[in-house]
């Protein structure tokens, strides 16, 4: 072979080994580029796919963000027409208590994060206060388990997840033994409103809703038919005194920030009981409409 030959063979091969090169080098960053996609890499997203897979892994992004518990923009509910009277009013609290609202209490774990988020002790705190002021009723309908409930011969799941960390343990109906900052205790901010002598505190209920207590009969007692509804926990004994309530006749407003529940891989508790606030209540108000309302 020649010089002249040679050469250009010499520049065909390297010209193929860039090429290689460059493929290689492409079929790297896109199978790099796929796996930062998966993982939601806007940057290696648009170098695979483009303007376009950009804009779709933005859109997911932003949806990510957004609050999963806000209103929904377009709602296809009808609006609620419930005015609220003070005359026939009250307000009503399930299980303010230190299990459920305290750092210290047996639930915070899993209801502590929703609890927060909500500003629920704050915002309850704001409720009694307001309540108060405008010398509403005001009842309290507590969560207490005695050493006899544990004899049950069968329980639903959190009913069996309550009994087993001692959630609401007292020693008796008449025994107060140990209750003093116990985890069925009133949470301290809550004492001045509960305690004042004014308050209602009905029989416990004994697994969420109030048809094993004495509460519709106190409110029918002291012509109440409106509720203003808050407390814990919003899935549970709050859903439940809100069902039982209204298919005793009252007319109930849920207040969506003064209750909370547990979020766990088993389900979101609080968004579950939005929902069916949504679709039972008469109202769902914010602890500030509420105020407000008790405060006109």
């Amino acid at each position: 072979m020649d010089h002249k030959a040679h050469g250009i063979s010499h520049l065909l091969f390297i010209k193929h080994e860039k090429e290689q090169t460059m493929c290689n080098d492409h079929d790297h960053k896109k199978t790099l580029s796929r796996r930062d996609a998966l993982r939601g890499g806007l940057t290696a997203a648009a170098a695979v796919g483009g303007a376009a897979v950009a804009g779709v892994a933005h859109a997911k992004a932003q949806d990510k963000v957004k609050d999963p518990y806000a209103p929904p923009a377009k709602s296809v509910l009808p609006p609620s027409d419930m005015k609220l009277d003070l005359s026939r009013a009250a307000l009503v609290v399930t299980d303010p208590q230190n299990d459920f609202l305290s750092p210290d209490g047996v639930t915070w774990g899993v209801v502590g994060e929703s609890v927060t988020r909500n500003n629920t002790v704050n915002n309850i705190e704001r409720l009694f206060k307001a309540a108060k002021a405008a010398d509403i009723t005001v009842a309290v309908s507590p969560h207490y388990y005695y050493p006899t409930d544990h004899g049950w011969k069968f329980e639903g799941a959190l009913e069996k997840l309550m009994h087993n960390i001692g959630m609401f343990d007292r020693k008796g109906a008449l025994n107060v033994d140990g209750f003093e900052g116990s985890g069925a205790d009133w949470l301290d901010v809550y004492k001045p409103y509960i305690n004042d002598g004014k308050t209602i505190v009905t029989s416990p209920h004994k697994v969420y809703g109030n048809d094993t207590n004495d509460l519709s009969l106190q409110l029918r007692k002291q012509g109440v038919d409106q509720v203003i509804l808050a407390g814990m926990s919003a899935n549970l004994c709050t859903e439940s005194h809100m069902r039982e309530l209204i298919e005793q006749g009252f007319e109930v407003a849920v207040v969506s920030d003064g209750t909370a529940a547990a979020v766990i891989p088993d389900g979101d508790g609080y968004l579950a009981a939005l929902t069916n606030f949504r679709f039972i209540a008469n109202a769902v108000w914010t602890t500030d409409e509420a105020v407000k309302l008790l405060q006109a």
